[in-house]
């Protein structure tokens, strides 16, 4: 069952955060996860969510998900984002095919 990465990301400290996003791609390639979205206009419809900088990352399963993260790649430039930006995390489950 696919699995989904969905981060809020507030974006404090703008060179730093590009260091970390410009080598994100490879890290999340390599677990053969696929950027949905990354960044781009966010229309607020209903309720009082205002996400500033919205970033979806589906996988295969939430195995390969769990893996990328706590890959040596991964943590290795995680670091850049925590000092970039301050991020809403969460890993979540696709729907299952009907």
């Amino acid at each position: 069952m696919t699995a989904y990465c969905i981060a809020n990301v507030e974006v404090h400290s703008p060179d730093v955060y590009e260091t970390y996003r410009q080598h994100t791609l490879g890290t999340v390639q390599k677990y053969g996860g696929r950027f949905i979205v990354r960044g781009g206009d966010v229309q607020v419809i209903e309720g009082t969510w205002m996400p500033k900088r919205l970033v979806v990352i589906e996988f295969v399963c939430m195995d390969d998900l769990v893996r990328w993260y706590r890959s040596p790649e991964y943590q290795s430039i995680v670091k850049g984002r925590h000092d970039g930006a301050r991020t809403d995390l969460v890993f979540v489950e696709g729907a299952v095919a009907a």
